[in-house]
């Protein structure tokens, strides 16, 4: 008897110490692919919360660190496993003097450039911009990639993806603007996708009507871009001649039934494995294609995704959804 009480005693201490682990959602197995790809009891894990809208998540291997925007406040989160969040850049996409410039002010998604250096598209600025320090010493000082077309300012750059040989290709839609696509100081009239080389544009496609989310499939020949749009709620894929012009452009998949019957969230941030496999945030949670554009699964979660981001080795993610920021650890 006295033995079962110090080992029930031994337990009940455990758990008092254990930290409890708050959760958002759960997984949604469609097909039997999923299984190689999460775990049946993967859980989706809060990390951090208490954001207006969070968004760009980027795990910073070297400092073993995530870093995300909440746009509407400017300002650029880190967050580590032993300190929790921090603020680790405030401006973040809006450096003028007049703020709040628009609801959306901040920088959105953030991505690392071929040399290693933090690369952000900047509402505010309407820009996309590469900050000028070093990772472990953040700094107010920007140097412009892009901030117009043929003479003609952005609107609000917001997510970008780097090839191997260092062009830049980002969407542009107008959610930074002060009023959107009402505002007036829209010089631009549709909504690009565009390549960046050394600060020279091409424009990619100016059909798709809301373009945000961004990813090469493996052998940089075929463009996945989300449109957030939800009269057209639809994932576009686009393969790339020789000289980048599009070829064979369709939609990857056609979320407008989804967008019925989930009350939060449209085609947004979005990643793709080293095997081809789409993991994009979009009504109701993380939806998960093979390669194919075949439906695995979901991360279902409560709150609207805004976009997702791997570690190193992709067995775990990291998504932003309003104001959580949430891991799933996918497979061990």
């Amino acid at each position: 008897m006295r033995t079962l009480l110090i080992l029930a005693l031994f337990i009940s201490a455990i758990s008092c110490t254990q930290k409890e682990v708050k959760t958002l959602g759960s997984v949604e197995r469609i097909d039997p692919e999923l299984d190689a790809l999460v775990n049946p009891g993967a859980k989706v894990e809060i990390i951090a919360e208490g954001f207006e809208w969070s968004e760009g998540p980027l795990w910073l291997e070297s400092q073993n660190i995530l870093i995300f925007s909440d746009v509407p406040k400017n300002t650029v989160h880190k967050w580590s496993e032993d300190k929790g969040t921090e603020v680790y850049l405030k401006p973040a996409g809006y450096t003028g003097t007049s703020s709040p410039y628009s609801k959306e002010e901040g920088s959105n998604g953030l991505v690392l450039n071929n040399d290693g250096k933090l690369v952000l598209c900047q509402h505010g600025d309407r820009k996309v911009a590469m900050m000028d320090a070093a990772l472990d010493a953040p700094a107010s000082q920007f140097k412009s990639l892009a901030d117009n077309y043929e003479g003609k300012k952005l609107n609000s750059p917001n997510d970008a993806v780097f090839r191997a040989n260092g062009d830049l290709f980002f969407t542009d839609p107008p959610y930074g603007l002060p009023n959107g696509m009402e505002d007036s100081t829209k010089q631009i009239p549709f909504q690009g996708v565009y390549k960046a080389t050394n600060g020279v544009l091409m424009l990619i496609s100016d059909t798709v009507t809301r373009p945000n989310g961004i990813a090469f499939f493996p052998g940089e020949k075929t463009l996945l871009v989300a449109n957030s749009d939800p009269k057209k709620p639809v994932w576009y894929a686009f393969d790339l001649l020789e000289n980048d012009s599009v070829t064979n452009a369709r939609i990857f998949y056609d979320a407008t039934e989804s967008t019925k019957t989930e009350k939060k969230g449209l085609p947004d941030g979005l990643k793709i494995d080293k095997q081809g496999n789409v993991f994009a945030t979009g009504p109701g949670g993380v939806w998960i294609f093979n390669k194919e554009g075949k439906l695995l699964g979901k991360i279902k979660i409560t709150e609207a995704t805004s976009n997702c981001a791997f570690s190193p080795d992709e067995k775990t993610l990291y998504v932003t959804a309003d104001m959580y920021v949430v891991r799933v650890k996918l497979r061990n």
